[in-house]
């Protein structure tokens, strides 16, 4: 990700706020700083931002809240901070879309390390045209575009997919019909950073079910192995980017 990227910060701890914004500053992103939702979306309407830093605890609306209500308009990446890190906040905050959690005491340079991580994932391609070496990829009459980052149905429309989401469905889709654990998903999809836990997996796989099956809760493509893992089911084939 180019070091011009926005990153909004939103955080009520006006002293969060300040060294959050120094430290990210000095590693070359551009930062902008609201103190509720309010704010948080007036910053939204007036300028691009490229990843959100976003409190759980927040005076009025809270996080999650503002999550939920942010993923029905807009697929910007979203870093959620718990105060606690407790598992249950973060588990809820996966279902309400976020990208990524992180108790609010860690470092920042492992803050650092995941927002490089997520805006890594969320990246696309500039150019629009045909794109030399493309790699598609089709299971089941899907079609997963691995350059453009892109998940096309069988009838040829496009799946807004989250970069947590993308990742997950290629660590499968890249290893079809093979039983992978979730320590395996955890590493193949995101890495195993020190507040990662197999239930985040669990969330994920339940979103990507939502948006591929054509029963989420008779999943036939995504299917669970009982103490084993997951595994996607269908053949994969490579397939050029224009077919």
């Amino acid at each position: 990700m180019n070091a011009t990227a926005h990153i909004l910060i939103v955080d009520d701890d006006k002293e969060t706020c300040l060294l959050l914004s120094k430290f990210l500053t000095h590693h070359g992103y551009r930062i902008s700083v609201a103190h509720d939702g309010k704010a948080m979306m007036q910053m939204l309407e007036a300028s691009r931002v490229n990843l959100i830093v976003l409190d759980l605890m927040l005076p009025g609306e809270d996080g999650l809240s503002l999550c939920r209500r942010l993923r029905a308009v807009n697929t910007v990446p979203i870093i959620m901070l718990t105060a606690m890190g407790e598992q249950t906040d973060r588990v809820v905050g996966l279902e309400m879309g976020a990208d990524d959690y992180l108790p609010k005491a860690d470092n920042p340079r492992e803050l650092l390390a995941r927002i490089r991580a997520v805006l890594r994932r969320a990246g696309t391609p500039e150019v629009v045209g045909a794109i030399p070496g493309s790699r598609v990829l089709e299971f089941g009459g899907w079609r997963l575009d691995v350059t453009r980052r892109q998940l096309f149905s069988p009838a040829k429309v496009l799946i807004p997919l989250r970069a947590s989401e993308f990742e997950l469905l290629l660590a499968l889709v890249e290893r079809p019909r093979r039983v992978l654990t979730r320590d395996q998903l955890l590493d193949l999809s995101r890495g195993r950073g020190a507040n990662s836990f197999d239930r985040s997996i669990d969330v994920l796989v339940s979103r990507l079910r939502r948006k591929i099956e054509p029963d989420p809760k008779e999943p036939v493509l995504i299917r669970t192995v009982r103490g084993g893992g997951y595994l996607l089911s269908a053949a994969v084939t490579s397939v050029g980017a224009g077919s």
